[in-house]
């Protein structure tokens, strides 16, 4: 094995029929000797999909968020703001323990265009959030998805994108948020939102309980990685995830 080894963390499912926990070894990033549960859909369900935030932690918003995900069951995946961390460290403590993922948006909120960018935005955060959760592997999502190869290299981690978007930060319209994602969203998406805004809180637990009903079951973004048989690897960019396992995973 590569430099993923295994990793462990509680991971909840929704408390819906269609829903059934899978606990399984499954390779994770930079961090050996811990094993991770991973959430699947039960046979014959929709799919499994990755919810997905952006910019915070913001007190309230992010922690009405947490709130509403705990009484559902369901993980997400946190890339945070450097400069919103500190008075902000139990929320970020509470997402590691209730199993979602935490990873690295940037430092000020400055795109990552150059190695210089880099060692800007993304290695203060990661520093801190080391110093918070003992570890140091983090995924990386660049402001606004954009990036360069050098970069990419210089970050030195997985660059998760997106597959859906609503662009929750050109309004307050959780209904047509909603229905954008629902219109559009299918098994291996990642979805994109924000945790600051209000309206995005309500679109995301609405999105949440209209694709339980569906069948669908939602895991972080590593363990989407792992559900899939796929191997993260540092500079490659991902949107989403395959429905299938790779060949060579089956295989093994």
């Amino acid at each position: 094995m590569s430099g993923w080894g295994s990793t462990c963390r509680r991971l909840g499912a929704g408390g819906m029929a269609a829903l059934m926990l899978l606990a399984l070894s499954a390779p994770v990033w930079g961090v050996p000797g811990r094993e991770r549960a991973v959430t699947a859909g039960a046979p014959g369900s929709a799919g499994v999909v990755a919810l997905t935030f952006d910019d915070g932690p913001r007190r309230k918003t992010t922690q009405a968020l947490l709130d509403g995900l705990a009484r559902r069951g369901v993980p997400a995946t946190f890339f945070l703001i450097g400069l919103k961390v500190p008075g902000n460290e139990d929320l970020i403590l509470r997402m590691e323990e209730e199993g979602h993922q935490v990873g690295i948006h940037a430092q000020n909120h400055e795109m990552i265009l150059s190695p210089e960018a880099a060692a800007r935005e993304v290695d203060p955060l990661r520093e801190t959030l080391a110093g918070l959760l003992g570890r140091r592997d983090f995924m990386v999502r660049p402001p606004y998805g954009k990036t360069t190869a050098q970069a990419r290299a210089a970050v030195g981690a997985p660059i998760i994108l997106w597959s859906v978007d609503p662009e929750d930060w050109s309004d307050t319209d959780s209904r047509r948020q909603t229905q954008h994602i629902l219109s559009r969203v299918r098994d291996g998406d990642i979805i994109l939102l924000h945790d600051v805004y209000p309206s995005s809180v309500d679109t995301a637990l609405a999105v949440v309980d209209a694709l339980l009903e569906r069948g669908f079951a939602f895991a972080t973004v590593e363990q989407l990685f792992a559900l899939r048989g796929e191997e993260p690897r540092p500079g490659q960019v991902y949107h989403r995830l395959p429905p299938e396992p790779s060949a060579s995973a089956a295989r093994n």
